[in-house]
């Protein structure tokens, strides 16, 4: 299957795209983009308070999650969920009914108030966090707004690819399998783009909304002729369907191969979920690009996975940075909300990647 490439928007490195030349819907061409300065500035002010930001609500769901099954939609409609203080709890606030612990209260207490003085302005920021032991899941942000997935969907990819070559939809050659390797260490673009040639296109994307539990999944035209990977939103409760579609319905076998793969990313993508601790064998991928929207030209940084003890807790956060951070601001605070949700310290020790890859 031939891909039409848009000549002046293509792959630039990796977990980004370059912009086409000329209006999109509306929206101006995009700038040359500078690297970022990987300063503390920003980052230390939003940590401190002393940015005046408007309040992400947080949110959290006493009601156990469905776990992913045979027909994993139900999995992706969590029910509305009451809004929680971002006050810390105090011990007696520990007997509310809730299956958390003590502990992990005051951890989404810390996680909540943090998303109230990160997010502001035009700066979208999510996470879903789901206990699979319990079933419990906690949410803060906006999880349901569609954002720009970055290089997260090659998730998404790679286990359409493994389902179907199991079930025999599809031969997966031996390059194939190494343009996987690539793709998930090191989110390798020209290996997403031989994957996405061959396989992709939009049936690739209904099954990620009607076998993954992704409904939000959808491409963004204006960009390219076809449908193509780097033009694709979903939410945060998208991903962390995804999440648990992988660890509970994919074959074990390839569920294996998924799940060594993500702990086993390159440096550029030691961040995000992985931010959860050595201790917590996090596996992840991450995303983070160079968008658009009608509020501006901004950086994106996602990041989805698990930690804990046989991948116990699923983690998505998505971050679709205020048009006035940089990169380094969005990989910062996604990787310092889930150092937060684990209890380990902050600033989170990672790897901000290179714009360009």
């Amino acid at each position: 299957m031939s891909l039409v490439w848009c000549p002046a928007r293509r792959p630039t490195g990796l977990g980004r795209t370059a912009p086409c030349s000329g209006s999109v819907r509306g929206i101006s061409p995009l700038p040359r983009r500078a690297r970022p300065v990987l300063g503390c500035v920003l980052l230390t002010a939003a940590l401190l308070g002393c940015a005046p930001r408007p309040a992400t609500p947080a949110v959290d769901t006493a009601a156990p999650v469905p776990a992913a099954t045979g027909t994993p939609e139900a999995a992706a409609a969590p029910a509305p969920a009451p809004a929680v203080s971002a006050a810390a709890p105090a011990p007696a606030d520990c007997t509310n009914g809730t299956a958390w612990s003590c502990d992990q209260q005051r951890r989404f207490a810390a996680a909540s108030a943090y998303v109230a003085r990160s997010g502001g302005g035009h700066g979208y920021l999510s996470a879903v966090f789901t206990d699979r032991r319990t079933g419990l899941t906690w949410r803060v942000g906006p999880t349901r707004q569609p954002g720009w997935t970055a290089s997260t969907i090659k998730l998404a990819i790679a286990t359409d690819l493994v389902e179907r070559g199991r079930a025999g939809a599809i031969t997966l050659t031996a390059a194939d399998r190494h343009d996987l390797d690539a793709m998930l260490a090191n989110s390798d673009e020209p290996a997403s783009n031989r994957l996405w040639a061959k396989y992709g296109d939009d049936a690739m994307l209904a099954r990620f909304r009607e076998q993954f539990g992704m409904p939000g999944v959808r491409f963004v035209p204006g960009f390219s002729v076809r449908a193509y990977w780097g033009f694709v939103k979903c939410t945060s409760d998208d991903l962390a369907a995804l999440v648990r579609h992988i660890l509970t319905v994919t074959d074990p076998a390839d569920r294996g191969y998924l799940v060594a793969a993500m702990r086993a990313v390159a440096p550029n993508q030691r961040w995000g979920v992985w931010a959860a601790g050595a201790g917590n064998q996090p596996g992840n991928k991450d995303g983070w690009s160079f968008e658009s929207d009608s509020y501006g030209k901004h950086w994106v940084a996602d990041s989805v996975g698990f930690a804990g003890p046989g991948e116990r807790y699923v983690v998505a956060v998505m971050y679709q940075v205020d048009p006035r951070g940089t990169l380094a601001d969005g990989v910062h605070a996604v990787s310092d909300l889930v150092a937060l949700l684990f209890g380990q310290p902050v600033p989170a020790p990672v790897t901000v990647p290179a714009p360009d890859g």
